[in-house]
């Protein structure tokens, strides 16, 4: 019957698209990898060859005879050393990145669930949002004032005050959203038997929108770790500085090696990563689950009714009529 014959036509028609997209999703994914990877590939390759591998014409990819010298240079402590510049700032800005992130998360969470269950209030975060919009410039020679009266230039503190007041917003924003996707009727229910209020939040709430707080905890962690402007201002010596002033600190010499500068970015891309996994797979499989709901909402009605439709059985929508597959 025709009606067998559209169906069958759009099940073909799907799996003939589904290939091709499987084949470009495929080719996507690879440029995609390609792209991130090799970066990261070319700083190896750079931090192990010498300088006259790195100066030859035409280029050599490969080192003849790889030098791993570098990276035993990073960890010397000898006094006035590279190695000691380096571990100096790698240590200052864990203890910089890692505590603005739990302040942020301890501050940002009560908040994010204030904002999120109490719709009036949303005005004021989207004031202390608008303060995004303000140039950092701006707001340079009021802190400076103010670390200088307190005595916290050239200090870590400082630089963890200024990432709170970063970091915070955000912080505020993503988990808002990850706690309006929760159900009220769960914390209802949770509170009727007796839960308090701080159980709910950590017995049902956290848990349900733990890919928000993965997220959340991982780009502040990424973005206190990344920050330059303000480190470079109110840092002057190993005490403070942070690894992206430090970075700028070995390019900025007169005789510039560029494996070092190479070997010192691979090294300060890996903490992150250590520091915070558990953060990284909640997003990871968040993204991955809401991909998955996404094409599993695509594809598979469609699939159902074209087989339906072929073995003559009625599939009733929403709506309580039969649908055709539509074409696609």
């Amino acid at each position: 019957c025709s009606l067998c014959r559209h169906a069958d036509q759009a099940g073909e028609t799907l799996v003939r698209r589904s290939l091709f997209a499987t084949i470009m999703i495929y080719v996507a994914v690879a440029a995609f990898v390609v792209s991130v990877l090799a970066p990261v590939a070319w700083l190896f390759i750079m931090s192990i060859s010498n300088a006259n591998d790195l100066t030859t014409i035409p280029l050599r990819w490969i080192p003849a005879e790889p030098d791993f010298s570098r990276y035993a240079r990073l960890f010397s402590l000898e006094e006035g050393s590279a190695g000691l510049a380096f571990l100096s700032a790698l240590r200052n800005s864990i203890v910089v990145a890692v505590s603005a992130t739990v302040i942020a998360l301890a501050a940002g969470i009560p908040a994010a669930y204030s904002f999120s269950r109490f719709p009036g209030r949303m005005p004021l975060l989207y004031a202390v949002i608008v303060t995004y919009m303000m140039p950092p410039v701006a707001l340079i020679l009021p802190l400076y004032k103010v670390f200088s009266t307190l005595g916290l230039l050239n200090n870590v503190t400082s630089l963890i005050i200024v990432y709170c007041t970063i970091l915070l917003p955000f912080v505020t924003w993503l988990m808002k959203s990850g706690f309006d996707g929760v159900p009220v009727e769960i914390e209802q229910a949770a509170s009727i038997d007796g839960a308090s209020l701080f159980q709910i939040l950590r017995y049902i709430t956290l848990p349900v929108a733990a890919a928000s707080t993965g997220a959340a905890a991982l780009f502040a962690l990424l973005l206190a770790w990344d920050e330059f402007f303000y480190a470079l201002l109110y840092t002057s010596d190993t005490r403070a500085k942070t690894l992206p002033v430090a970075i700028a600190d070995f390019a900025a010499g007169r005789a510039t090696d560029p494996g070092l500068i190479s070997a010192v970015g691979l090294l300060a891309a890996l903490p992150p990563v250590l520091i915070d996994p558990h953060a990284f797979q909640q997003v990871m499989m968040n993204l991955l689950k809401n991909a998955a709901e996404a094409l599993a909402g695509l594809a598979q009605p469609r699939i159902v009714l074209a087989t339906a439709y072929r073995h003559g059985v009625s599939v009733s929508t929403g709506s309580g009529r039969p649908r055709l597959p539509l074409p696609i």
